[in-house]
This record gives structure tokens, sequence and C-alpha cells, in this order.
């Protein structure tokens, strides 16, 4: 009989310990998902405004060393990311590409322009550098017009600060509820040994005795709901990584490092507090109040 009851306490007791990792897991992941969108979100916003199309369009007048020294001056200049060439042959055959139909065949000639493709960097994506750009530009003779989609210009800034706004509110929403879902799992260990706390705390045992052996089986959860985490968070990383190699996620293994060291110290540091705090709760209750 008494055999019988101490495998059920004890499947009870792994069964409790097993939830908390889980908590502890699921808790952390979606912690690290956030991190990880707060770490990516200026490297995405960067990639739009990096992908926005500034062209210049050149008359048929233009020379080649005209447009080469054009071209180089532009790419010199230190707000611009890249600069390429796009001869009048080279649009039509993309068009033809694109749309399946060779359009000459319907004027009997090539309507296009040799043009250059400006590509700025992310944080020069401004109107004042879009027009010091198209002066620049317009100030040679053989330069016919720059064209770029000022509406998407205006579009990506704007939302770039919002974006920036929601994405550390979420990310202090998702801190605060890690905390206390965590803490909730851990207080809920706690108080189904309050009456042996309270037991060794009558035979005289200190508060630091007693405490010691919860806190260090908390971390213990913590550690091992933090490795779950960042298993599962190590997945998605790579998934991203793969679907999105424009991102470039390699070049920052240092960041993601770092996002990994912080789960898995949340996971240690949360689990220590809550388990401190709920047991000296049990510990200053009187007898009658365990119940």
């Amino acid at each position: 009989m008494s055999s019988s009851f101490d495998r059920y306490q004890k499947r009870r007791l792994i069964s409790s310990y097993f939830s908390v990792v889980i908590s502890i897991a699921l808790v952390l992941f979606l912690l690290g998902i956030v991190g990880f969108l707060l770490l990516n979100a200026k490297k995405v916003t960067d990639f739009m405004k990096e992908n926005v199309n500034v062209t210049v369009y050149l008359k048929d007048t233009a020379k080649d060393v005209e447009i080469k020294q054009l071209e180089k001056s532009l790419a010199l200049a230190d707000y611009v990311k890249t600069t390429d060439f796009v001869s009048k042959d080279d649009a039509a055959e993309a068009m033809k590409s694109e749309f399946g139909d060779d359009f000459m065949d319907l004027v009997g000639y090539n309507p296009l322009q040799n043009s250059i493709d400006v590509k700025l960097k992310a944080d020069f994506l401004t109107n004042e550098k879009l027009e010091e750009l198209t002066a620049l530009a317009q100030e040679k003779s053989f330069v016919d017009e720059v064209k770029y989609d000022e509406s998407l210009v205006e579009l990506i800034n704007s939302n770039v600060k919002k974006i920036s706004f929601w994405v550390l509110l979420l990310s202090a929403i998702f801190t605060l509820i890690a905390v206390l879902l965590i803490n909730s799992s851990i207080r809920l260990s706690v108080y189904s040994k309050r009456f042996t706390i309270k037991t060794m705390q009558m035979v005289g045992a200190t508060k630091s005795f007693i405490r010691r052996p919860f806190v260090w089986k908390s971390i213990k959860l913590g550690i091992l709901g933090a490795i779950v985490a960042l298993i599962g968070l190590g997945f998605v990383v790579y998934y991203v990584d793969k679907m999105f190699p424009e991102l470039a996620l390699r070049q920052s293994l240092i960041l993601i490092g770092g996002l990994f060291l912080a789960v898995f110290l949340l996971g240690i540091i949360i689990t220590w507090i809550s388990t401190h705090f709920a047991t000296q709760r049990f510990l200053n209750l009187k007898t009658d109040q365990l119940y």
C-alpha cells in the first residue's frame, strides 16, 4: 500500500515538474521570437529601403565616357549603396521575359532608354537625399529625367517609426507576461510543498536552508525549459535564414548568440526570483494559514 502511494506521489511530482518545464519553455520560446523580431526589425526595414530603385534615364545622345563618369560619381557618393547601368537592349530583354511578347515587333523599334539604377543606403532614403541625387544627375545635359516611387518612399519612412514603436511595446508586454506565467508556475510548484516547508521551519531549520533546495530545483527546471525553448528558437532561425537569405542572418551570429544567451539567463533569473519570493511567502505564513 505504501509502495503504491509512493509511486503515485512520484508520478505527481514528475508531472508537476514536467508542466513547469513546458510552461517555462513555451514562454521563453515566445519571448525569444519577439526578441528575434526586435533584432531584425531594423534589418527588415533597411532591406526594404535599400531596394527602392531610383532610375536615371539617359538621352540617346549620351556618350559611353559620360555615362561611365556619371555612374562612377554616383557610386562614390556616401549615401549611395549600388549603381547598375542598364542598356536599352537589356531593358527590352527584361520586358520580353516578364511579359512574354516582343513589343518591338509591334512598334518596329526599341523605344526604351539607357538608364542607371541607383539604390541608396537605408539611412539616407529621405526626400532631401533623393532631391540631392536628382539635382546631381540633372546637372548633366545628357540626363533625360530621374524617376522614383515617391509615394513608396513616404510610406516606408512614415511606417518605420510606427513599426518600431509597436515592436518595442509588444516586447515589453511579452516580457511582463513571461515573468507572470513563469512566476505562476513556480508558485504552484512550491505551493504543493508548503507543509514540508513549514515542518522544516518548526524543527528549527533556517529560512535560507529551507529555501536553498527549492531555488536550486527551480533553477534546474528553468535551465531545462530554456534549453527546450532554444532548440525551438534555433529551428525558427534556421527556417527564416533558408526562406529569406537576403536578411543575411549568418552575418549576425553574434547578435543571435546574444539573444540565445539572454533567453537562457532569463530562464535562470526568473525562476530564481520567483522561487525566492514564493518560498518566502510560505515561510512567513502561520500554520493555520496554510490550509
